[in-house]
């Protein structure tokens, strides 16, 4: 078995309007999503549904925990694993992000990596989580 490419990375979040619309800043589109018995939504880049983002919230019951066969319980106060540092995109026209972070008013950090002809932005979502974005020259 050998790995060709990730398929896509899932978000529980209590913030899920926010993290939404974070994700359609960088260029994410909102694009089909099976019928689940829980809120969220499948974010697209191109045809692949890159970013699923699953609603999290503590003061109702979604659903999300009989689907993946959680116990409520045993995660309480618990958010994902703690494990991933940042996820990271490679992308195109770095003056464009730049300008709509800009507009949006959101905080990030920018570098040029030594030796390798790499840009790099860094910026957290709704949720803490970091992401990169490569610009490769």
């Amino acid at each position: 078995m050998t790995l060709t490419n990730i398929d896509h990375y899932a978000i529980k979040t209590n913030k899920l309007e926010e993290t939404k619309a974070f994700y359609e800043l960088l260029g994410l589109i909102e694009g089909p999503r099976p019928n689940f018995s829980f809120e969220g939504y499948w974010l697209y880049l191109g045809d692949v549904a890159l970013v699923h983002l699953i609603s999290d919230d503590d003061n109702r019951s979604s659903g999300v925990d009989q689907y993946s066969g959680e116990m409520l319980e045993s995660r309480k106060g618990l958010r994902g694993s703690g494990s991933i540092d940042h996820i990271a995109f490679r992308a195109i026209n770095a003056e464009r992000l730049k300008t709509n972070l800009e507009e949006h008013n959101m905080f990030f950090r920018q570098r040029e990596v030594p030796n390798m002809k790499l840009f790099q932005i860094f910026l957290e979502d709704p949720n803490k989580i970091t992401v990169e974005i490569n610009y490769y020259q």
